[in-house]
């Protein structure tokens, strides 16, 4: 699956999923890879589809248990950019 779009989601989709898709795109940037859209909702935008790579904090994973693991990232710190950059090369195959 190549992935196109992650979705950051929160709470309220505002803060935090903010601050993890700013983060994102550092890391993508890092990491050589283009041509992702990345964007931050509220966990009630979760829906199968709604992008190729769901990104939550582990407070939130119970919101997206109905997502396929390959296409989640459940953080354990959402401020913790060797954490992201860990996953995100693992789900992008780098």
């Amino acid at each position: 699956m190549a992935i196109q779009k992650i979705l950051c989601c929160c709470g309220s989709g505002l803060g935090s999923s903010l601050m993890v898709e700013m983060q994102i795109q550092d890391v993508l940037n890092e990491l050589g890879v283009s041509g992702v859209e990345v964007e931050h909702s509220t966990v009630s935008d979760v829906t199968p589809g709604a992008a190729d790579l769901f990104i939550v904090a582990r407070d939130l994973e119970d919101f997206i248990a109905g997502i396929p693991e390959d296409e989640k990232i459940v953080l354990s710190n959402i401020l913790d950019k060797d954490e992201m950059k860990e996953k995100l090369t693992e789900k992008f195959g780098l």
